[in-house]
């Protein structure tokens, strides 16, 4: 695994910042962890996460970001067997393996997550295949350095193709977090590029966006230090670097397209993952060149030297012209009445 160290500080790194302080003067060091999925094996994904985070927090990280789909997987190049009216046979036994490799939040694999961030004392981001049922979505998952699940984010639009496996996201699941080192939220892939998205976590005061992507085109890039000087946030963009050998071989799995042009050691993602501060400066990154823990000591004290020049939802805002109305509540398909209603957080009281 191939370290890209931060600078060191320039004051002491605290190991917690204390609420009782003054936040915005410290500095958190954080790591973006850029490596590939062990596709249709989520126990093996999730030892391999752990070995990655207990790396990470072996050279200081209070904050670890993981990649889009990184438990469950990205499937890739896979096109589910799908036509404009059709489903083959074998796209609809591709999905039913990935179901089995997706996970039930809450369920055994967040509790595994849980005690992972608990046991090395680490603020955890993690992006997963959620299972509801038989519909799967592209979540985020937060986890406090005390082992407690703090919540989630649905991806609320899948890009192209995704929507034919994933489903949609509600404004129920668009959080942020105030944690003592900072508020944290998180948008995946193409969905950071929705304005009215990024704006309501603007309005929820996001300190530390997170971004984890399958997207590692150079323009990515462009769009990550515009989020950071729009936002006057720390941008985290954690992307997975993959080879064609990191898939099943083919026939059982195919890249659409492309696998004749293929062979094993072929990159078919390249990374690309990077840390920006608010000002627009990239601090750590991007990497292109495998797997790689991506580190740097994020100073909070410039959130709010970028937000004195802009703030998007406070002094540079014109509320008398433009208005943002966010439906925050869960989007249900069938409500009954007769039964009491049981909802997420009574799992975790």
């Amino acid at each position: 695994m191939s370290v890209v160290p931060a600078p060191q500080p320039e004051r002491p790194l605290f190991a917690e910042v204390g609420m009782g302080g003054d936040a915005s003067t410290a500095i958190v060091r954080a790591t973006v962890v850029q490596a590939s999925t062990i596709f249709y094996d989520t126990p093996a994904t999730l030892e391999k996460a752990e070995r990655l985070l207990a790396e990470a927090v072996g050279y200081g990280s209070q904050l670890v970001v993981f990649p889009e789909a990184f438990i469950g997987g990205y499937p890739r190049g896979s096109n589910f067997g799908v036509t404009i009216g059709n489903r083959t046979a074998k796209g609809k036994e591709e999905f039913r393996k990935y179901h089995a490799s997706a996970i039930d939040v809450p369920g055994p694999e967040v509790d595994r997550l849980a005690a992972m961030a608990g046991k090395y004392k680490v603020y955890l981001v993690m992006g997963v295949i959620e299972r509801d049922g038989y519909t799967l979505y592209c979540t985020i998952l937060f986890f406090d350095s005390q082992g407690r699940f703090l919540g989630k984010h649905r991806k609320i639009m899948p890009t192209a193709l995704e929507r034919i496996i994933w489903g949609f996201g509600d404004g129920s699941t668009i959080p942020v977090f105030e944690t003592p080192i900072g508020k944290i939220g998180a948008a995946i892939c193409w969905e950071n590029k929705m304005p009215l998205l990024r704006t309501a976590m603007y309005a929820k005061g996001i300190e530390i966006y997170c971004a984890p992507t399958a997207d590692s085109r150079d323009v990515w890039q462009a769009s990550m230090t515009h989020i950071a000087l729009e936002g006057g946030c720390f941008v985290l963009s954690a992307n997975q670097f993959c080879r064609r050998k990191d898939y099943p071989p083919p026939p059982e799995y195919l890249f659409s397209g492309t696998e004749e042009e293929l062979t094993p050691d072929s990159v078919v993602c390249a990374g690309g993952s990077v840390i920006i501060s608010p000002s627009g400066a990239i601090v750590a990154g991007p990497n292109y060149n495998g797997e790689a823990l991506i580190s740097a000591d994020l100073d909070l004290g410039e959130i709010a030297r970028a937000k004195f020049d802009f703030d998007v939802v406070g002094h540079y805002s014109r509320p008398e012209v433009f208005s943002l109305i966010v439906r925050d509540q869960p989007a249900k398909p069938v409500t009954l009445t007769s039964a009491p209603e049981i909802t997420e957080d009574a799992h975790h009281k």
